[in-house]
């Protein structure tokens, strides 16, 4: 029982048709969906799913279940569609696209940064990894400004697939030592921004850094011996 992950080729649709393959336990799991479930650091998108009846549906979550089935967790009193069910899901975009942005931006600060990452979370509002760093080396001003220099050459973010084996020959397209990917799966996504960067990654991007917008450098945090903790958030706009 598995759902085909539109999200991956179709990152800026918002809207689409699916079947409930199962339900229960407050989650419905569809043939297909363009919800992102949680992973990565990245959070599971949020919307809706409308029934044939017109019943709204609202998602509150959205994670990963077994055999590749992606889990729309409803909210509490909201009775479930059934198996075999026609329904349409609309993604609540503002919240996906400004998690976009950050995604694409934390992919940044890991060019910006030559540290191993350690670990890193992202929300619509912030986005914050770790690196592994014994000394004190960074500087926010000159992170923000670097970072945003990269943002506004408006580099092209694509994607493209290798095996596990050619993965496995590339170390140095795994940044995150806390996240591995999925083995087994025979091929693995790398998402590429212009002449920058090249890294493993299922998540969402957007399609050019320019639309990420300005970035600020919040803080710099020394959470142990060995790891810095650097948090963004995005520039308040007059």
């Amino acid at each position: 029982m598995s759902s085909e992950p539109l999200f991956r080729d179709h990152p800026y649709e918002t809207r689409f048709e699916a079947r409930v393959i199962a339900a229960g336990d407050g989650s419905v799991v569809l043939d297909r969906t363009l919800f992102y479930p949680q992973g990565g650091g990245q959070p599971g998108d949020v919307g809706t799913l409308t029934a044939a009846d017109g019943r709204q549906l609202a998602v509150a979550d959205t994670c990963k279940g077994e055999n590749e089935a992606i889990e729309h967790r409803i909210a509490p009193d909201c009775p479930l569609p059934a198996p075999g069910s026609a329904v349409t899901g609309e993604l609540d975009w503002a919240v996906r696209h400004a998690r976009m942005r950050m995604h694409t931006c934390l992919h940044l600060l890991s060019v910006v940064i030559h540290a191993p990452v350690t670990g890193g979370s992202l929300s619509e509002t912030r986005g914050r990894l770790d690196f592994d760093l014994a000394e004190p080396t960074l500087e926010r001003e000159a992170v923000t400004a670097e970072l945003n220099q990269l943002i506004q050459q408006d580099l092209p973010v694509t994607s493209e697939w290798i095996t596990e084996d050619e993965l496995a020959a590339r170390p140095d397209l795994v940044k995150t030592m806390s996240v591995r990917p999925p083995a087994g799966a025979g091929t693995i996504r790398l998402v590429r921004i212009g002449h920058v960067d090249l890294q493993a990654c299922g998540g969402t991007h957007i399609a050019s850094t320019a639309e990420i917008g300005r970035i600020e450098v919040a803080k710099i945090e020394k959470k142990s011996r060995h790891n810095r903790r650097v948090s963004l958030a995005f520039a308040a706009t007059v």
